[in-house]
Formats: C-alpha cells, sequence, structure tokens
C-alpha cells in the first residue's frame, strides 16, 4: 500500500470514552487531564463552567477558560483544549483540561469524569487508537513512546526520523513492489493458456533480488538502532586498586563511587548511564577480581561476573605502575575468552607515561592509554567505546533505522521468504506465490498491517496511561 498510513479496520473498535492524567505523578506548574471519545465533549461540558458562558459544543472556539465543579464545589481554574474528530491525536474528539499540577486536583478531575461516563484509559490507549483509526502506522506509534524515552539526543533524533516515516516509506516501497510482483506472478496462474508477454521473467527476478537487497540495508542499521533506542552495556572490570572506580568517575564527570587505596573497596555492582557519541551508556563499576577470602568481597566479584556476561562491552583496566601485569593475565584472558568487545584501558599514565602494552593483551582489539586523575585519554577512550559497538559505523539516525526486534525478526522473515523464492525462481507460479505472500506479511507485520492482536496489545501496553 503506497499511502503513508495503512488503514487498520478491525471487526470492533471499542467507542468507549476514556480519561487519564497525562502528566507525570508529583508537583507542577501545569497538568493535564486528557479525554478522547465519542462523548469527550459531553462529559466535560456536564463539569465545566466557562467564564464567558460559552458552551463546548457550540463549536464556536476550541479554547475555553472557566472551572471544573463538582455540584456547588470549585475543583479548580482551567484552560479546556477541544479537539474536534477527525482533527485529533486520536482522530476522535479530543478534550484536554489544564489545570494546575498536582495530584490532588487532578485526581480529584479525573474521578470526576469517571463519574459522569468515562472509562480510565489502558497504558497507550490513545496512540493506539491513533493507530486504529489510521492516523499513524505501528512504526510511528512506537516512535511516541521512544520519543518520551530518549536519553540522548541522538535517540530523540532517531525517534523523529520513525514518526516523520522514514522506516515506513522504506517498508512502503518494499510492500509496494512485492505487491506488484505478487499481481503479475498471480495474473500468469490465472491465465496460464492466454496469448500474454511471459509475466514471470528476467525482469521481474531483478525487482526481487532489488527488494531482497534493500532489506539487507535496512537489517543492517538494526544494531544501531537498537543501541541508540535502548542503549549499550559497558562494565570496568580489572584486580584491585588499579583505578577501575576513578575511570568510573572520570568517565562521568562526577563523583559517584567510593575512591581509596585500600584493596576490594568496590563490593557492589555501581551503575550510572552517560552518554557516548550518542549512545545511552550503562555503565558498571565492579568488584576487583581476585582470589579473597572475604565473603563479602567475594559475592562482589560473583556479581562483577555477572554483569560481564551480559555486557555489550567490557573495559579491562590496568595500573600503569604493574608492568608486566602477570597477575591482570589470567582474568583478562576469562574475559577475552566470552567473546565481548574489549577494550584494555591503561591507566595512571600520569604516573608512569610510556609503559608498554604486555604480549598477552593483544587479543584486545583496542589499547587505549589514560589518566582518570587528570583526564588524559578520555576522549580516545570515549571513541573506542564507540567504535566497538558501532563497529566503526557513524549513527545514521536521519535515515530508515530499524530499532525494534520485531521489526528486525519481521524484515529477516521477509528476507528468508524471497530467498526461498528466488532460489526456485523458474517452479510454478503457485510455489512462488507462496513464499512471496509470506514475504508481504512479514513486512505488514512492521507497519501494524499484518501484526497479531497480542503482539500490539503487547507493544501498547509499555506505555505510559495517558499517552
Amino acid at each position: 500500500m503506497s499511502s503513508m498510513t495503512m488503514r487498520i479496520t478491525p471487526a470492533t473498535i471499542n467507542k468507549d470514552t476514556i480519561a487519564a492524567i497525562s502528566t507525570p505523578p508529583g508537583e507542577g506548574a501545569i497538568g493535564i487531564v486528557r479525554l478522547s471519545g465519542p462523548k469527550a465533549i459531553d462529559i466535560v461540558e456536564h463539569v465545566f463552567t466557562s467564564t464567558r458562558g460559552r458552551r463546548l459544543s457550540s463549536g464556536s472556539g476550541r479554547v475555553f477558560h472557566g472551572v471544573i465543579r463538582d455540584g456547588d464545589e470549585t475543583l479548580d481554574e482551567v484552560l479546556v483544549h477541544v479537539m474536534r474528530a477527525p482533527h485529533s491525536y486520536t482522530r476522535e474528539d479530543v478534550v484536554e483540561i489544564n489545570g494546575h499540577g498536582g495530584a490532588g486536583p487532578l485526581q480529584a478531575m479525573l474521578e470526576l469524569l469517571l463519574k459522569h461516563g468515562a472509562r480510565l484509559a489502558e497504558p497507550g490507549e490513545f496512540t493506539k487508537r491513533a493507530f486504529l483509526n489510521g492516523r499513524i502506522d505501528l512504526v510511528q506509534a512506537e516512535a511516541v513512546i521512544d520519543r518520551i524515552r530518549a536519553q540522548t539526543h541522538a535517540a530523540l533524533r532517531a525517534a523523529e526520523s520513525a514518526a516523520k516515516g522514514e522506516l515506513s516509506r522504506a517498508i512502503y516501497t518494499l510492500h509496494d513492489t512485492l505487491s506488484g510482483a505478487l499481481a503479475r506472478i498471480e495474473a500468469a496462474i490465472d491465465f496460464p493458456d492466454d496469448d500474454l508477454p511471459e509475466l514471470v521473467d528476467d525482469a521481474l527476478r531483478g525487482e526481487l533480488e532489488g527488494c531482497q537487497a534493500r532489506i539487507a540495508e535496512l537489517l543492517r542499521t538494526s544494531e544501531t538502532g537498537r543501541l541508540v533506542r535502548e542503549g549499550a552495556r559497558v562494565a570496568i572490570a580489572g584486580r584491585p586498586n588499579v583505578g577501575k572506580s576513578s575511570l568510573f568517575n572520570a568517565l562521568l564527570r562526577d563523583t559517584r563511587a567510593i575512591v581509596t587505596a585500600h584493596p576490594g573497596t568496590t563490593r557492589d555492582l555501581i551503575e550510572e548511564v552517560i552518554n557516548i557519541r550518542g549512545i545511552p551508556v550503562r555503565l558498571s563499576d565492579t568488584a576487583g577480581l581476585r582470589a579473597t577470602e572475604d565473603e563479602v568481597e567475594q559475592a562482589g566479584i560473583a556479581v562483577a561476573r555477572d554483569a560481564f556476561q551480559s555486557a555489550d562491552a567490557i573495559l579491562f583496566v590496568l595500573d600503569a605502575a604493574h608492568a608486566p601485569w602477570t597477575e591482570d593475565a589470567e582474568p583478562a584472558k576469562e574475559l577475552l575468552e566470552r567473546g565481548a568487545p574489549f577494550v584494555l584501558v591503561l591507566n595512571k599514565t600520569d604516573l608512569h607515561p610510556g609503559q608498554e602494552t604486555p604480549r598477552w593483551a593483544e587479543q584486545a582489539r583496542v589499547c587505549v592509554r589514560v589518566s582518570a586523575k587528570t583526564g588524559e585519554g578520555l576522549a580516545a577512550l570515549e571513541d573506542a567505546i564507540a567504535g566497538l559497538l558501532l563497529g566503526g559505523a557513524a549513527v545514521p539516525v536521519e535515515q530508515a533505522l530499524v530499532t525494534r526486534a520485531h521489526q528486525r525478526d519481521s524484515l529477516r522473515r521477509a528476507q528468508d521468504a524471497l530467498a526461498r523464492l528466488l532460489s526456485h525462481y523458474g517452479a510454478s507460479p503457485e510455489f512462488l506465490s507462496i513464499d512471496l505472500r509470506e514475504a508481504l506479511t512479514a513486512l505488514g507485520a512492521i507497519t501494524g498491517e499484518t501484526t497479531p492482536e497480542d503482539v500490539l496489545d503487547r507493544i501498547f501496553s509499555s506505555f505510559c496511561i495517558g499517552k
């Protein structure tokens, strides 16, 4: 389908009028209660008194000043925004009540609206209605929550790209091409004996191979997309007193971990999120790796090993004063064998410049010399981390970017179906049509056209209530 949004028409669309508080909990200057549905204007009309005596249903305006009343009691002075269908976020009548931010007035207004016939919205139900009513597709719906949760500017730009439809357009273009190919194959099935030009020819094969190549291009963005949206886990490892906590604080540009000269100071996992070249990185400071009889320290080392298992990259820190680092070799070798990207960090170079890295460290893909104390080498270390995570690629947030596992898996299913089709190209058109329909179904699952309902429910349930 070539239109920007694929129309979804379920057998039944819930026509309840829903309501929810759309601003975060806590105190603030402004709080918003939102309603959507056929009775949204009517419900608010029953509890709102306009300063100028205007009625919300009059159609004479969009913003109204007044008060919300529960009988004779005034709950709050408010501004009411009326957005009539289909010119609203959900393509239904939407009313937003802007009152004073705070749990008291907002909760009181919400309960009053529920008493007058609204239903409490489920998580993500406003956006789900926008999707079901054809205003946005599934990629754009997921971009809504990605905007909210973006921790870096790159993540925000990636979400904006998805919201604008960059990935959707790529999927619709593929969908259109494959739909045209299916039409030709089905014509060959329906009219086998008619005097028609050859329909399943080399030109059609070329189009299908082009689609396969484009899918491969999109799949190559999936790891970068995952890192930008979800972030990466990077663990700092090494023996006690090599400067792991100092490096942790230096990368944070803040004092978060305790630093002492006493070995084994760090007993537990300390984590913070930092921005490294546009990637949200959950950085972990871990207990020093050594043999010890201390039960608490042993527990900390066990926690550290668990962190290494789940890490996307490991920074193994050496103290420049401890050359040739024979005691560091065994724990470093153990971590190298785990297969995670590995950066060897030679720390304290301000005190001991010119040290050569050990031969056993040649297995590490990158070695960076730093001083956590002075900050020397930190920029190079951040570049090395980003390079390992991204494989040397830049963050292509202005183009179509695959950011979610279900998008990647659907593209792989489409890719596999096309590979099967091309492997027996020239066989009976009936067989070709089976694989082509599977590829189309897989692509439709990305934009929402063929996404199973349980998957949709799972996606929208991850949203906050009120969005």
